[in-house]
């Protein structure tokens, strides 16, 4: 039976390779008049289809394709004054467009977060090729939360897996780690 679900359009259909040394581009938002620009001078990193309520998705599509970048090859270029943060208490502050709603970027501000110095980006939103490509899916049952049917959610797995995106109801457990590992150090446990 073909699924009736849309995982996002970047990886529904197979995702474009990753180029071996690909050093960034543009992402633009989708307004037709004035939008807003945002240079990355790295490749992305940790690219991965989120299932959580707070990532902007395509219409239609179950997840979000997000990946980061280090904050200081992050800049925005073009029409700054059309961003605003979407939830100011939220751990990642979205940064989306106020005209068409899409998010831009998202950066942490907290820094004893174990992801501090990252930007979150979607690299859907750029007309160059080459970014990572996305490697596992997080946050899998938060799809739940937004509506979609519980009964369905082996199905959903199941496409995630074919898509070669490993499902996960967190992160994939590298980033487990890299968490776990920050709040030992943070708290003595581990030697820095």
């Amino acid at each position: 039976m073909a699924s009736t679900f849309l995982i996002h359009p970047s990886v529904d259909d197979g995702a474009a390779p990753p180029k071996k040394d690909f050093a960034g581009g543009t992402l633009v938002c989708k307004c037709s008049d004035a939008p807003v620009e945002v240079k990355v001078d790295s490749n992305s990193a940790h690219n991965h289809a989120c299932g959580c309520t707070k990532c902007w998705k395509p219409s239609g599509a179950l997840f979000s394709v997000v990946a980061v970048v280090p904050r200081d090859k992050l800049t925005v270029t073009k029409n700054e004054h059309k961003l605003s943060v979407v939830d100011p208490d939220a751990a990642i502050l979205r940064h989306a467009c106020k005209d068409c709603g899409v998010h831009m970027f998202g950066c942490i501000e907290n820094r004893n977060h174990p992801f501090f110095g990252l930007d979150f980006i979607h690299t859907e939103l750029s007309p160059q090729s080459g970014w990572s490509v996305p490697g596992f899916a997080a946050f899998v049952s938060s799809i739940i939360e937004s509506g979609f049917d519980p009964a369905r959610m082996v199905e959903v797995r199941g496409k995630l897996r074919t898509l070669g995106l490993e499902p996960y109801d967190c992160l994939n457990p590298p980033l487990m780690d890299a968490i776990a590992t920050h709040v030992a150090k943070a708290s003595g446990a581990l030697l820095a």
